[in-house]
C-alpha cells in the first residue's frame, strides 16, 4: 500500500524530491481553484470581465449538471424500456 501524498494541505517530500512534491502541490491547487482565484485577485478584473465569468461559471455549472443527470439515466440497470426512444 502506498503512502498518502499529501494530507489536508501538507505534502510530503520523498527521497529529496522535490520537483514531484510541487507538481502534486500544484495539481492540489489547481483542482481546489486556489490558483485560479490567486490570478483573479492578482489584478483588477474588470465589471464586465466579471460578469463574463460569473455567466460562464453559471452556465457550465448548469451543463455539467444536466450532463450527469442524463448520464445518470443511460447507465440505469433495471429500466422498463432499455433503449427509450426506438421502434
Amino acid at each position: 500500500m502506498r503512502h498518502a501524498s499529501f494530507i489536508a494541505r501538507t505534502v510530503f517530500v520523498h527521497n529529496n524530491d522535490v520537483e514531484a512534491a510541487c507538481r502534486i502541490l500544484n495539481r492540489i491547487l489547481g483542482r481546489e481553484d486556489i490558483l485560479d482565484q490567486f490570478r483573479r485577485t492578482r489584478y483588477f478584473e474588470k465589471p464586465f470581465q466579471f460578469r463574463r465569468r460569473i455567466n460562464f461559471e453559471r452556465c457550465k455549472a448548469i451543463y455539467n449538471e444536466d450532463m450527469d443527470r442524463k448520464i445518470q439515466f443511460v447507465l440505469r440497470k433495471n429500466r422498463t424500456d432499455p433503449f427509450p426512444g426506438s421502434l
